[in-house]
Order: C-alpha cells, then sequence, then structure tokens
C-alpha cells in the first residue's frame, strides 16, 4: 500500500490557526460508513447522532507547557527544547534545535521570572532527538519550573507563537493526567453543556489516558504505508473504564472513540485481551491502517488530518479510504477548517 494513496489537495487557507470563537460551535461532517452518506451539522449535534446506551470514551491526558526557549552554554546562543517524555531521574526523550550544535555533554539554560532550568545532553539520537537531563536552579520541582517557563507546543502546522489564550484553549475540558505534549484534539469540540446533553440522552461516558507525543505530528518518510513506525507512548486504563468498556461490547451497545488516541489505546488493549479490555498501563506504538481488524470500537469522532499522515490512515483504516477521502474532498469544498484547531468529523 502506497503513502501516495492518501495524498489530498487542501489549500493553506483551510488550515486553521486559531480555534473557533467558542468552544463547541465547530462543524461537524457525519460519514455513514455502511451507504457512503455524508451529513453537515455542528459539534452540538453530536447529540443527535448518537443514541442512549452508547458509551462515549475520552482521552483524559493533560498537554503541558513542553516547548523552552533559552540559550546554549557558554556561548548564549539560541536554542529550541521540546520536552516528548519523562524517562525518570531527571532524564527526558526532547527535540532539541539547533541539532548540530547541541552534542552530548552540551548545557542548555531556560529562564523565567521565578526559576531557571538548566539541561545537559546525554545522547544524540536521530532527527534531532536527544536524552537529556533537566534541573531546577533553585531547587524547585523541574515540573513547578516548566509550567511557569514552557510554552504551550502548538502544532508546526500552526504559524504563530503561542499566546495565554491557547493554555486553556488547547486543552479538553475533560483534561486530568499530566503528560502530551499535543492534545487529544477531537476531545477540543466538547463543553460541559455538549457533556450534560449526552449524559441526559443516556450516552454514557468514561475516560483511559494516551499522553500524546510527537509521533502524532511525525510525516511519514516512507514509501510503503508499511514500512512506517510510530513511536510508543505511555497509556493507561483504570478499573472502571475497562468495566465499562466490556460492558457495553457484552451488551452490543456502541463504544464511540473520541479521537485518533483514545482508538489506539482501545484497540491495543483489544489486541493484547481478544477482545477483552483489562486494566492496565504501559506503552503502545500501533500503527492502524487500512486491512486492520477493529475489536472495540464502533464508532469514531475526530478532527481532519494532515495529507499522507498516519492518522488519515487510521480514519482511512475505520471508514474506507474512498469514502474518508470523497468525505475530505467534501469537507475541503464546503471550507471545513483542517487540523487541531479545525472542524470535526463523526465516522458510524
Amino acid at each position: 500500500m502506497n503513502v501516495s494513496d492518501f495524498s489530498f489537495d487542501l489549500p493553506a487557507g483551510l488550515i486553521a490557526q486559531a480555534p473557533s470563537t467558542e468552544r463547541g460551535t465547530s462543524r461537524l461532517l457525519v460519514l455513514h460508513r455502511d451507504t457512503g452518506r455524508i451529513d453537515h451539522a455542528h459539534v452540538s449535534d453530536l447529540v443527535d447522532y448518537l443514541r442512549e446506551g452508547d458509551l462515549l470514551v475520552v482521552n483524559d491526558t493533560r498537554v503541558f507547557p513542553a516547548r523552552l526557549l533559552g540559550s546554549r552554554v557558554p556561548s548564549g546562543g539560541a536554542v529550541e527544547c521540546l520536552l516528548l517524555a519523562h524517562l525518570g531521574e531527571g532524564r527526558w526523550d526532547a527535540l532539541v534545535h539547533p541539532g548540530q550544535k547541541l552534542r552530548p555533554g552540551s548545557t542548555m539554560t531556560f529562564r523565567g521570572s521565578r526559576h531557571v532550568l538548566s539541561a545537559e545532553i546525554l545522547e544524540q539520537h536521530f532527527h534531532g532527538r536527544r536524552t537529556i537531563r533537566l534541573w531546577a536552579e533553585s531547587g524547585a520541582s523541574v515540573e513547578e519550573a516548566i509550567d511557569e517557563i514552557g510554552h504551550v507546543p502548538l502544532p508546526p502546522y500552526i504559524k504563530r507563537d503561542d499566546t495565554a489564550a491557547d493554555l486553556e484553549r488547547y486543552q479538553t475540558v475533560f483534561a486530568r493526567e499530566r503528560g502530551s505534549v499535543a492534545a487529544p484534539t477531537a476531545g477540543l469540540h466538547f463543553t460541559p453543556e455538549i457533556l450534560d446533553a449526552l449524559q441526559k440522552r443516556g450516552i454514557r461516558r468514561t475516560a483511559i489516558t494516551l499522553h500524546v507525543g510527537y509521533g502524532t505530528f511525525q510525516p511519514v518518510r516512507v514509501e510503503a504505508v508499511e514500512a512506517h513506525k510510530l513511536d510508543a507512548e505511555r497509556f493507561s486504563i483504570g478499573q472502571g473504564a475497562a468495566d465499562e468498556i466490556n460492558a457495553a461490547r457484552r451488551e452490543k451497545r456502541r463504544v464511540v472513540a473520541v479521537g485518533t488516541t483514545t482508538t489506539r489505546t482501545l484497540e491495543a488493549a483489544g489486541m493484547a485481551g481478544g477482545g477483552v479490555i483489562a486494566p492496565q498501563s504501559g506503552w503502545t506504538d500501533l500503527f492502524i491502517y487500512p486491512g486492520f481488524t477493529f475489536r472495540i470500537v464502533d464508532a469514531l469522532m475526530t478532527n481532519f488530518h494532515l495529507p499522507r499522515s498516519s492518522l488519515l490512515m487510521l480514519v482511512s483504516a475505520f471508514g474506507g479510504r474512498d469514502g474518508v477521502l470523497a468525505a475530505y474532498r467534501e469537507a475541503v469544498a464546503r471550507e471545513y477548517r483542517f487540523y487541531s484547531y479545525g472542524d470535526a468529523m463523526l465516522v458510524l
């Protein structure tokens, strides 16, 4: 299967650079897999497309301000560091720039008004990846210093600096577990009012956690889809969520995944358990593309994704490549907003 099979034309003007003025007002394209029918609605209409007994599964990860801007020591040259994952004992997986000047033994400093963070390059990897050691000069916790110094790590296709508004808007209303460098963007559309309307309709909700890493933006650099590899990401499924999901499966109620991150977590756990979800924590690098057999997810809510991306391949695996690409072409024709701050799609 060729990566080029997942290309489509997207005018740059449709890439959302900022969120809609009000959360929950985005458009919603609904694709019916069985017939190929496409409906055009709004996120607030989601309750009309779900039914009593459906189980909505969300990702409750919380984005932290993982982008650090500072200087090299002793030259003072500008440096940027994106924290990808905490490896324990002060060690982090990170992307650094300029990579060619930051080799093992190099040090960096990041200053805020109250805290100073220092970092040392421990190991050098490919494509700017480094293992670093990070510590706070003041003796404060590294997490506290990151919160003061760090910036919201907006996706690379948003061509502007982050603002104070992004601290709240690039976070779902059900975010709880700190650890992501990117928001699970399908969840950005929900408001307390929408969640309340779903509950009143008899639609249940549970949460799992997958901490979104930089791999969500990683370009597919191979020609054959099967040759692509995803970075592993941390996930956790609690006992309550496992019980809810298994009960829905037993009772033939639909499991509605909010986002590709939720989908990958559920399907990874479903593969491991033969269609049954066990409470667990671990890492997953599951790459879903057409031909994959879904064991858990019955419906998917997601945003619109990059051409030739692993996320588009996942949606195509669930909704059918031809149907999904036809829906994308219609979304372009009707000027839907694309990517993280864009509009949403529901595949039933």
